[in-house]
């Protein structure tokens, strides 16, 4: 406990200690807190809504490379060997998405996302997985169709190949993107 001398003489102490002290002015004590940046909603809403339109399910390709129902395409000046190293696995899958569930056009807005996603971060080699349309309407692989001429429409890609069976056969595509 602390006796009432003590605290008399501490208080003594303290009123010495600030004697010659002057307040200071009000402008030094308030910091204002800066507000947070806006969040542009908008700009944010534009960039999603431009991605998505950047996609068309009526795009009619100038060339596509299809033997049967497996899904070939290289970009016009780019070697032929791009494709067969595709088709052996020669690049590492860095990035997978699957669209299983998804209707079209949820779908086309993930892929575009996906895909800028991919170029901002550098990745050069992904696996698209689209299914084998076993449980939509007619057993019809939609998605795969789509898929392809979304995949032709992006400037990023450079070609594209049905997976490997390990690695979703006919129901999967591994893309090749710029660096």
């Amino acid at each position: 406990m602390v006796d009432e001398d003590d605290k008399d003489d501490a208080i003594e102490l303290f009123l010495e200690a600030v004697k010659g002290a002057r307040p200071l002015k009000p402008s030094r004590l308030h910091h204002p807190i800066p507000s947070p940046k806006p969040i542009p909603r908008q700009f944010i809403r534009d960039e999603r809504q431009a991605l998505a339109d950047s996609l068309s399910d009526h795009y009619i390709p100038s060339h596509e490379l299809e033997s049967g129902e497996e899904l070939l395409y290289l970009r016009e000046g780019h070697a032929p060997d791009i494709l067969s190293k595709l088709r052996r696995g020669h690049w590492v899958v860095q990035a997978a998405i699957d669209l299983h569930g998804m209707v079209s056009d949820e779908a086309r807005l993930y892929v575009a996302e996906f895909l800028h996603h991919c170029k901002k971060r550098g990745i050069r080699c992904v696996r698209i997985i689209h299914g084998k349309g076993l449980s939509s309407r007619n057993r019809e692989p939609i998605l795969k169709h789509k898929l392809r001429n979304w995949l032709m429409q992006k400037d990023e890609v450079i070609a594209y190949a049905q997976a490997r069976r390990q690695d979703g056969g006919s129901g999967a595509v591994i893309v090749l993107l710029k660096a």
